[in-house]
């Protein structure tokens, strides 16, 4: 395995030209990663209180079944995560400090 890999071990499916667990549960996956960006979506473009809750509770249920579906994904084995080197996650840090300065500063100016 590779030092900046974090996986478990991969649970074996069978390599046929017919769909496999894991290719289901990827495209299910990418069906709530998808549903999630609309009901975000949604949220933004709600009319009224009602349908903004509506909309809410749904998209809290989508969201946790998404991350559901990736915890078991990643106890399968079948999504890696990459570690992060320092330098990387520092800049990016230091990125984001800089913008969020910058909106406060145009924050206090309007």
């Amino acid at each position: 395995m590779n030092n900046n890999k974090v996986s478990n071990p991969k649970t074996k499916v069978p390599q046929t030209n017919k769909m496999n667990d894991k290719d289901y549960i990827t495209a299910m996956l990418s069906l709530e990663k998808s549903m999630l960006k609309n009901y975000a979506v949604s949220l933004t473009e709600a009319s009224n209180d009602d349908l903004y809750n509506d909309y809410y509770d749904m998209f809290d249920d989508v969201a946790n079944m998404q991350r559901e579906i990736y915890n078991l994904m990643f106890k399968k084995g079948w999504y890696e995560l990459e570690t992060a080197d320092e330098n990387k996650i520092n800049q990016k840090i230091n990125m984001l400090t800089g913008e969020l300065a910058q909106l406060e500063s145009n924050n206090e100016k309007n």
